[in-house]
């Protein structure tokens, strides 16, 4: 009983209410946590179905916090739901984390990641953190005051575009759930103070072999967070430091001479169209290229633009005079595919803004999303 009212006042923060914060959110609704914050800016979508099992086709097109808070209040409806669905960033993440005693990473970005960690450990908080990729997944207890932080295991995000998201590199759907579980286990162990909570332990699961192994991990004494002299003192631009453009910077990366230029969906529309069309190339796999393209595309994957072979044993990019426009899903690995070609000596090349979904929205929605 007295685990119980300890559960009835405490208060979780859940950031992300997709694969991963559908799962934790249900079972800590079930355990009759008082307080759930839900933090989401995006509205559920059909492809969301398969793995973020809080929604369902009714749903589509709705707030995710708004869906989120139904279906917790169908689960128990004596848990005060707080919905946040506003992009978090480091304008608004420590008064939005600051009255809560444990935050729940549901994210599947990496400036969401590292801003969370840091926020956590200027506010001295757990966060309980996920991450899922295809068959496998990672769940760890990032809290300073006892362990390592999330710098300290990662101090440095991988490139832009390097590590796809779920939507982007396919998840199993029921994986999430596996990790998700974990997740909502370690925050109810956290707010009762029971057994041994991840904390100095990055648990790996490979759904495929079916394994679980923990492995120790240990705090950084030259961490910026949380080290013997850190440096990360306040919040940053988490968007620049894990080397991707902000909204407004992006849009405007054209004009301002740093970055990756840019195009627009309906811009690339309008050059094919004309006398002198771009070559388009679509860095993606062969899976995300069945599902929706642009017609007349050449497929050169990421990989040939990391070795260096597309440079090389390409024809199609051999003739310099003529501008490239290179797409991926929504930006990220064009972007980085863009910034190897310009270091390769190619002038003229530029990132479709927002990939092949906004080229889908804004010019072919015959096409299907994902």
């Amino acid at each position: 009983m007295a685990g119980q009212e300890r559960l009835s006042t405490a208060r979780v923060l859940v950031v992300g209410a997709g694969g991963l914060g559908s799962p934790a959110l249900l079972y800590l609704a079930a355990a009759g946590v008082g307080t759930l914050g839900i933090v989401d800016a995006d509205s559920v979508e059909a492809s969301n179905l398969q793995r973020q099992v809080i929604y369902g086709d009714a749903d589509v097109g709705r707030l995710k916090t708004e869906s989120a808070a139904a279906a917790v209040a169908r689960v128990n409806p004596l848990v005060d739901v707080e919905q946040h669905d506003f992009r978090i960033d480091s304008s608004n993440a420590l008064e939005v984390l600051r009255d809560y005693d444990v935050v729940v990473d549901g994210t599947d970005n990496f400036p969401t990641r590292y801003l969370l960690n840091d926020a956590c450990v200027l506010l001295r908080k757990p966060l309980v953190w996920g991450s899922i990729y295809r068959f496998d997944g990672q769940v760890a207890v990032w809290w300073a005051e006892h362990g390592p932080c999330y710098r300290c295991v990662f101090p440095s995000p991988p490139p832009p575009g390097a590590v796809p998201s779920c939507a982007e590199g396919g998840v199993l759907g029921a994986l999430c759930g596996a990790v998700g579980s974990v997740q909502a286990t370690e925050t109810l162990k956290l707010l009762l103070g029971m057994g041994e909570p991840l904390v100095g332990r990055l648990l790996v699961h490979d759904a495929l072999a079916m394994t679980w192994d923990a492995l120790t991990v240990r705090k950084d004494p030259g961490c910026p967070a949380c080290g013997e002299s850190p440096t990360v003192t306040a919040l940053v631009d988490y968007d620049a430091l894990c080397g991707l453009p902000g909204v407004s910077a992006q849009a405007n990366l054209a004009n301002s001479g740093s970055g990756v230029p840019v195009v627009t969906a309906p811009e690339l529309a309008a050059e094919m169209a004309s006398d002198a069309p771009p070559l388009v190339v679509d860095v993606r796999g062969p899976d995300e290229r069945s599902i929706a393209s642009i017609p007349g595309a050449v497929a050169i994957p990421l990989g040939e633009f990391r070795d260096g072979s597309a440079f090389t044993s390409r024809d199609e990019l051999a003739a310099h005079g003529r501008r490239i426009v290179v797409h991926c899903k929504v930006g990220a690995r064009s972007a980085e595919a863009a910034r190897l070609a310009q270091a390769a000596g190619y002038t003229d090349v530029l990132s479709l803004d927002g990939g092949v979904i906004a080229w889908v929205r804004e010019v072919d929605p015959t096409q299907p999303v994902y």
